[in-house]
């Protein structure tokens, strides 16, 4: 990997040369340097891969996980095809709509754009050079997402959001969130790499309101689903009870957990009855 990337060589380069020699030491040194301080090689490298796709990566962003990954494959699959397209409002929708947000990267909505090349994709960040790169990667990618900085804590209503961007629909089908969800108390167990490298704003709650994101999100998305859309998140392994007992109270249905691949209490999807209003 580290010689792809200094030498702008693919694998089988090395191996049909074997007499090839390292030419840039400043560059090996460098990165040497950086792996004992236990920096992320993503962060290294500048680039992570996320569902078979490449993503710049920078210290204003996570990087993306494989957990991720999994939650994007279970969106994927709720897609209902074409054929059981709904009537909505007397008008077909046509168009499939996905809000993402606390984008980062951009890697769940720019994944779920190449993947459902017919949707119209939109995601939220509170950081903008977090922003910047989400962009860089969605032109990388070929993929037309719609960006829009906002706090979604301060967001009153997801609709007056599309006043700053007309492109996005008052109603959508499938709402996606992987927000700041470690709590302060389990900052003993994350990894050196990702407390001295990551940035925090991304990943830590106050031990007092872990759910402060969730909810919120939640609440709004009552307004702004439309009849059966779906909500996903990503969810702190700890908390899937409290995710769930939070979702019910405001009045989702077919409230689902799923676990990860490594065992782990991770995703919900919720679905938004009708009726529904908050």
């Amino acid at each position: 990997m580290v010689l792809e990337h200094l030498h702008q060589m693919k694998r089988i380069d090395f191996t049909l040369n074997p007499d090839f020699s390292v030419a840039s030491i400043e560059g090996w040194n460098r990165i040497i340097s950086d792996l004992q301080q236990e920096k992320p090689i993503q962060y290294i490298l500048g680039e992570a891969w996320f569902y078979g796709l490449p993503f710049k990566v920078n210290e204003y962003t996570l990087i993306p996980r494989p957990e991720t990954e999994e939650l994007v494959e279970w969106i994927l699959e709720s897609r209902k095809p074409e054929s059981e397209m709904m009537l909505y409002q007397g008008e077909l929708r046509s168009a499939f709509s996905i809000l993402d947000i606390g984008t980062g990267t951009g890697c769940i909505p720019i994944s779920l754009k190449v993947n459902l090349p017919e949707a119209e994709v939109f995601a939220i960040d509170v950081s903008e050079e977090a922003l910047k790169v989400a962009n860089e990667n969605a032109q990388q990618n070929n993929a037309q997402v719609h960006f829009t900085q906002a706090d979604i804590l301060l967001v009153e209503d997801l609709k007056k959001l599309s006043a700053v961007n007309d492109l996005l629909p008052t109603k959508l089908d499938v709402i996606v969130s992987n927000p700041p969800y470690v709590r302060n108390l389990e900052k003993t167990e994350i990894r050196k790499n990702v407390l001295d490298y990551e940035p925090h704003l991304a990943l830590f709650v106050e031990d007092n309101d872990p759910l402060v994101f969730y909810r919120k999100i939640a609440e709004l998305a009552i307004e702004s689903l439309k009849p059966n859309g779906l909500l996903f998140f990503e969810i702190n392994q700890y908390l899937g009870k409290e995710t769930i007992e939070m979702l019910k109270q405001l009045g989702y249905q077919n409230i689902e957990l799923r676990k990860d691949l490594m065992g782990n209490d991770r995703m919900i999807k919720a679905k938004i009855k009708d009726e529904m209003k908050f």
